[in-house]
């Protein structure tokens, strides 16, 4: 097993964290560089288009699974040149099958997401800010809550931080447990008290966003990441990575049938065979690797044979899948396709919000095929059904992108896995 040691310079999400797992509070916080690169902002008068160049600059991506630009996030705020109120929302809905790495910094270092949170609120400007929390992380709401407290009592928050004449107040909302609300615009939705339904794009968030005003809507990890990048800078930043156009450090992890199952801090670049191999220990005795996810139910399966290519945004791509969360999901031997697909789909079909046709028919359409596929009372006709059902459902034919990431198990299933629908039509 290959050690993991968590260092300032190369674990700026994790060095933190505590041996016995408990959460990091503000004292312990600042006696370990907490809220410096805060009073680094103020003190050495960073201006708001300083700091987002300087995100910009630093390859930062949205760490929530889209990997779009984080500093060209802010700039497009920013080209909003008017007087408006505006809102910065971190995206704590954290509700992916298989994919707890939002939770794991919430519950062990929540002055990080919060000090992330306010230096980005001060580069775009913002006096409002929400963290919209998955409804289910009860011990989140109450962490979270705790050091926010702890936050405005030490002038980190409120009006006046640190006499810089800059004023924030931060809320967090929990929602009603819905996959949806990880869509940005259906979160905005949700928050103004609307049902969760994700909005037509254009116009952005950026213009119009949280009650009609200028709005931006961040990850959790990608926030937790902007302390680092303040106190070292945009090419430290850069340099952490082995990755293809892929800056920095990314939570990664491997569950299923795995001899040490868990979540690491490592550098974009890293091989998926060093991730299982090295730091998952391999697949269990008695377990045979068939296939895996590299980042939640959302993605294309991939293969053994797949397993050196580098962990990020690029690479998986090139091979037909995406990085999505890097929480991977390891199917073993003993698993059937059919059935593993049957169980997400349903997961998706019971999640969609039911807003456009595509979604809200082809859903439940694909789990009645697959449910007479695994009952042995299907016909080879339904995989060209399935098949085109993946057509219809795909990128650019729906609102949002629930459908298109729901139909991408099933299309890399029917891809390295036809014969296992085929044997169960064919072997009544």
């Amino acid at each position: 097993m290959k050690r993991n040691i968590l260092l300032p310079d190369t674990h700026p999400l994790t060095w933190r964290n505590r041996k016995d797992k408990k959460p990091v509070w503000i004292d312990e916080y600042r006696n370990k560089n907490g809220y410096v690169s805060l009073e680094k902002i103020f003190y050495e008068n960073f201006s708001p288009e300083y700091i987002i160049n300087l995100i910009k600059n630093s390859g930062l991506k949205g760490r929530g699974g889209a990997g779009f630009l984080t500093g060209l996030k802010w700039s497009l705020l920013n080209d909003v040149n008017d007087d408006k109120q505006r809102y910065l929302i971190c995206n704590a809905d954290e509700m992916e099958p298989g994919t707890y790495k939002d939770r794991f910094l919430m519950e062990r270092i929540p002055h990080l997401l919060i000090e992330g949170i306010i230096i980005s609120a001060f580069a775009l400007q913002v006096s409002i800010a929400y963290i919209f929390l998955r409804g289910e992380y009860f011990k989140s709401e109450n962490f979270l809550n705790r050091s926010i407290t702890e936050a405005y009592e030490n002038n980190y928050l409120g009006k006046n931080i640190l006499n810089s004449n800059f004023t924030l107040n931060l809320y967090v909302h929990s929602g009603a447990g819905r996959y949806i609300c990880g869509e940005e615009t259906a979160l905005i939705n949700s928050l103004e008290g609307n049902r969760p339904n994700p909005r037509l794009k254009p116009p952005f968030p950026a213009s119009i966003g949280l009650w009609g005003q200028p709005t931006c809507v961040n990850n959790v990890e990608t926030l937790c990441n902007i302390p680092a990048i303040i106190l070292y800078g945009n090419d430290w930043y850069n340099n952490l990575s082995n990755g293809e156009n892929s800056a920095g450090t990314k939570l990664m992890g491997f569950s299923g049938q795995v001899n040490n199952p868990g979540i690491w801090e490592l550098p974009f670049g890293i091989t998926a065979r060093e991730l299982l191999e090295d730091y998952a220990q391999g697949m269990r005795k008695g377990f045979i690797l068939k296939s895996w996810q590299p980042g939640g139910a959302s993605t294309d399966f991939l293969l053994e044979k797949h397993l050196d290519v580098k962990m990020d945004f690029d690479s998986i791509k090139k091979i037909g899948s995406r990085l999505g969360t890097a929480l991977c999901m390891a199917v073993d031997s003993n698993i059937n396709m059919v059935a593993l697909v049957l169980n997400i789909e349903e997961f998706f079909s019971r999640e969609s919000c039911g807003l456009c046709t595509p979604c809200r028919s082809g859903l439940p359409w694909i789990v009645n095929i697959l449910k007479n596929i695994y009952k042995k009372n299907g016909k080879l006709k339904d995989i060209q059904y399935l098949e085109d059902l993946c057509i219809t459902l795909g990128p650019g034919k729906t609102v949002c992108a629930l459908a298109p990431g729901a139909i991408e198990p099933l299309q890399s299933a029917l891809k390295y896995f036809r014969h296992e629908f085929e044997q169960l039509i064919q072997n009544k």
